[in-house]
């Protein structure tokens, strides 16, 4: 009985970091169609779901600990406690980098962009592509799927660096450019930012089967 009603509290984490996982992809999606559209009121969404995130957090935290303390988990069951704390704190950390793009919709919706943004929204998509691969590879405990990712974050890597440069051209160009540059120069890092904690789950996914922390950046 002991060992079926900890398989339980186990699903049950599963399903709460899945849970998680699904509302911060939406608010990633919410918070760059916001940007992009200038759309001020899916901004104000994502700021607003941040609250629920963090409860998310703190709830599935406790569940971590109250299965340790209660269960005293060893070898892989360990593992599988010890990967949900770790993913949900990147997690949190992706929906925190949502909330921060959507804060820089409010900060210049008022402004018509210099250029269309095209580099963003592409960096974006893989972004997301990301996220969804650490996800599913989570999910389906799928190895050879966490160790691809390192190569998509390559490909954010070069477009963030190509992004960067493109706003400091336009600073330099004409400084009344400067405010809406450098906004975007913020979006681009917390993009990329975001990719390494989708990167991190991948990384916390291989430890889970094989007891074993392996660097994918």
């Amino acid at each position: 009985m002991n060992r079926t009603h900890f398989e339980k509290e186990l699903e049950g984490l599963h399903y709460d970091v899945l849970k998680m996982g699904s509302l911060v992809e939406e608010m990633i999606a919410n918070a760059i169609a916001s940007l992009v559209n200038h759309d001020t009121e899916l901004a104000q969404k994502v700021i607003d779901g941040d609250d629920r995130i963090d409860k998310m957090e703190v709830k599935i935290d406790n569940k971590c600990a109250k299965i340790i303390v209660t269960q005293q988990p060893i070898a892989r069951d360990l593992r599988i406690v010890l990967t949900g704390l770790k993913i949900v704190t990147d997690l949190e950390r992706m929906a925190d980098y949502a909330v921060d793009i959507a804060k820089t919709t409010l900060r210049i919706a008022h402004q018509k962009y210099t250029k269309p943004l095209i580099d963003i929204p592409r960096m974006a998509e893989i972004v997301r592509e990301m996220v969804k691969m650490s996800l599913d590879s989570y999910v389906h405990q799928d190895l050879d799927l966490a160790r691809t990712i390192g190569e998509k974050d390559d490909i954010v890597d070069a477009l963030y660096k190509q992004v960067f440069r493109e706003p400091l051209t336009d600073m330099i160009e004409d400084p009344r450019n400067i405010d809406q540059a450098s906004q975007f120069l913020f979006v681009a890092r917390y993009l990329e930012r975001i990719a390494d904690h989708a990167t991190n789950i991948c990384e916390w996914v291989i430890f889970l089967d094989t007891g074993e922390h392996i660097d994918l950046n």
